[in-house]
């Protein structure tokens, strides 16, 4: 296993301070914000020093009742090549659901959601795994994720499933320390125990970061200081293999050079504090999990899929599209999961259209929390954008007119040509509501 050492999630907002930060050995950069051809000047400068990049990709979804997309595949190799990357990551996770297995609307989560830890869903995972490890030029880590939810009658722990997995396809493992803590206080899993079942051996570099507690949930932000029981996971995990890699995971809120600089420092401390040659007690508590879970199989997936395939999109229905909630999950639970996922779209849009916060002012959060109870997700996030504009013009909205000309203005832009300016408004509003009747029909 390549050694890494100690790294930070590379990001725009924060790539000159990451530049002059002292003991980076290498970052981590979100695979599905770059392009190829076009690397960013800052990460282009990193891989001249020898700083090693990472592609961390987002949108894979190798958890999910289909096989992964060809195209979302090759897009990864083709970072993976730029960067010169010794390996790529993803996550243990379903991004969508619905579509031909189930002959029901695809949807999009816009976020990671958990797989059920059943035999169904790990064979689906497995032959999901070996698909993309065939398609990359380089190995493949997969990340265990935060949940706000659990799936009823599962059939194994995390540390059970995520051994077998490495059993059946050698992938490799990338543990959030974090992600630990949040299922943790969310679904009141000990960090420990998992640990336990873990094959540490499998661990290609870990996760690092902060988050948020609010009415008895964690939130896992990564805009928060790492707040010391994560740095406690990360000690436990240290005192049972050195692990290869570190990496300090940041989003939002990006706070002074120096608090991030002090945040590393603590993750060193911890890993040099800690780390030891792997505990024999370790590995014999790897070897009674493997015997708790059953003999590992090779079989392909076959009626499993569309099993997990309904199960999945029943689910996403209900968090995103407000049909009813599925046998044995916890409504409550759902709810804060529904909001959190509306939360997460209405930031993200307003990231990729950043002119409609402007245009509607104040009022950007709540209309789009109300189109979004009606409107799910089933394409990406600019084309999200354009049909909340939609909605919002077709409704006749926003009420001031002025905002309504901006909008048309920029929803005409993205659709098609732009009209003469000299165009009253009131005509400009009538035509756009003509084209996207015409669109919507």
């Amino acid at each position: 296993m390549q050694h890494l050492g100690t790294g930070i999630g590379w990001r725009p907002e924060i790539a000159d301070a990451v530049e002059r930060m002292p003991g980076i050995d290498w970052v981590e950069v979100v695979a599905e914000n770059i392009c190829p051809g076009h690397l960013p000047d800052s990460l282009r400068r990193l891989r001249e020093r020898g700083v090693t990049v990472v592609p961390h990709g987002v949108s894979l979804g190798l958890g999910g009742a289909d096989r992964p997309d060809e195209e979302r595949l090759t897009a990864l190799a083709e970072r993976a090549r730029a960067l010169g990357a010794p390996l790529v990551t993803e996550h243990i996770a379903f991004v969508r659901a619905g579509g031909a297995l189930t002959a029901s609307q695809p949807l999009e989560a816009g976020h990671l959601l958990p797989v059920p830890r059943t035999r169904d869903a790990l064979d689906v995972l497995c032959e999901n795994v070996r698909i993309a490890q065939d398609a990359l030029p380089v190995p493949l880590a997969l990340e265990n994720i935060a949940a706000l939810i659990s799936w009823p009658d599962e059939e194994m722990t995390e540390g059970q499933f995520l051994y077998e997995l490495v059993e059946r396809t050698g992938v490799r493992l990338l543990i959030d320390v974090a992600n630990l803590h949040t299922n943790h206080v969310n679904r009141g899993e000990d960090p420990s125990a998992a640990l336990d079942a873990l094959p540490v051996e499998a661990i290609a570099y870990v996760h690092v970061a902060g988050g948020f507690e609010r009415d008895g949930v964690w939130h896992d932000s990564h805009a928060h200081p790492v707040p010391e029981p994560v740095l406690g996971i990360l000690a436990d995990l240290a005192s049972r293999v050195t692990p290869p890699g570190v990496l300090l995971e940041r989003d939002e809120n990006f706070p002074a050079p120096a608090e991030l600089e002090a945040e590393l420092d603590a993750i060193r401390s911890t890993v040099r504090r800690e780390s030891v040659t792997q505990k024999s007690a370790t590995r014999a508590s790897v070897v009674t999990t493997r015997e708790a879970v059953g003999p590992a199989g090779s079989r392909e997936s076959g009626p499993e899929r569309q099993r997990v395939a309904l199960a999945q999109a029943s689910l996403l229905s209900a968090l995103v599209a407000g049909t009813p909630v599925p046998e044995g999950f916890d409504r409550a639970r759902l709810k804060v999961q529904a909001r959190a996922l509306t939360a997460k779209r209405a930031d993200v849009v307003a990231k990729v259209a950043p002119e409609l916060p402007e245009i509607l002012g104040d009022t950007y959060r709540a209309a789009f929390f109300s189109y979004a109870r009606t409107r799910p997700m089933t394409g990406g996030y600019r084309r999200d954008a354009l049909g909340f504009a939609e909605d919002l013009l077709l409704a006749g909205r926003p009420e001031d007119a002025e905002q309504r000309r901006e909008l048309t203005g920029w929803w005409l832009e993205r659709t098609g040509p732009k009209p003469p300016s000299r165009r009253p408004v009131a005509r400009l509003v009538r035509a756009a509501a003509s084209r996207l009747a015409l669109h919507r029909g």
